[in-house]
């Protein structure tokens, strides 16, 4: 370095260095770190071995109480409540993924990340990839504890890979729209609370328990065609005989109208300012 250079004021090579290009790491990198962060977590705080066990308390809760009844009326109870079951480990997922979106925007972690040269939706996407990945280690502990106690794919690995990637459609769609309102709260356990509601009517008041004659005629409509007990019908064939396009499309409506609501509202809810 000459004697000029060293002489130089500080502003001016200030100015110099600032005129250099900064490099960033790429979305794709920061979308990786942010998710190895949060499944990080999970593992450490044991949050993976609840998800993996929660299946099993929802098993003996749901299976035993019912299995001789439902015997009396010839119907295998393994088979027919084990897609509850996985539906029910989704929500548990879903209300996981609401509580983390919810304590980073308490924290003020969400507007940090904001005011960083970070992707708009890499903070979301991180989210919903951890998630998934417990949404898998939940979906691994259902199946397992399903063939405890008798479940089976008996329509071969095509349709047992299709119940699996349905199942986690499911949880991940439930996961986004959960995220969306954990932005806009911040106060996880009241958030907790008010998706617990919903969830157990949708899950009582549906043919994945017993089937529609068990209800009082005047709700069987809404017991019959609401979302849970359609992805019901369609996981149970999935699992039995192979599920048909007719039993098939009107799930995928379902799926497909929460998706086209809960992805903009998601992400608008992740994007905006505080």
């Amino acid at each position: 370095m000459t004697a000029a250079t060293s002489e130089r004021p500080d502003s001016e090579t200030a100015t110099l260095f600032a005129d250099l290009p900064v490099a960033h790491p790429s979305s794709f990198a920061q979308w990786r770190a942010l998710t190895g962060r949060v499944v990080w977590t999970m593992a450490t705080k044991g949050e993976l071995i609840v998800a993996f066990v929660t299946p099993l308390v929802f098993t003996l809760g749901f299976y035993l109480p019912l299995r001789f009844v439902m015997k009396f009326q010839g119907i295998d109870y393994a088979q027919f409540v084990m897609p509850v079951i996985v539906l029910q480990t989704m929500a548990f997922t879903m209300m996981s993924n609401a509580q983390l979106s919810a304590f980073e925007a308490l924290t003020g972690l969400s507007t940090r990340l904001q005011t960083m040269p970070i992707g708009a939706l890499v903070p979301l996407s991180a989210r919903i990839s951890a998630g998934l990945v417990r949404s898998c280690t939940s979906l691994t502990g259902a199946l397992l504890f399903g063939h405890m106690i008798g479940f089976r794919f008996h329509a071969g690995w095509g349709q047992a890979a299709l119940f699996c990637a349905f199942s986690l459609a499911v949880g991940t769609v439930l996961a986004i729209g959960a995220d969306g309102l954990g932005s806009l709260t911040k106060s996880p356990e009241s958030l907790s609370q008010a998706l617990t509601l919903p969830t157990i009517i949708f899950g009582m008041l549906s043919c994945g328990f017993v089937p529609e004659a068990n209800f009082p005629e005047w709700i069987r409509p809404f017991v019959r065609n609401q979302p849970i007990s359609q992805f019901s019908f369609a996981m149970r064939d999935m699992a039995a005989d192979g599920v048909s396009w007719q039993v098939l499309w009107v799930p995928l409506l379902w799926l497909g109208g929460l998706t086209i609501v809960f992805i903009p509202f998601a992400v608008w809810a992740s994007v905006r300012r505080s």
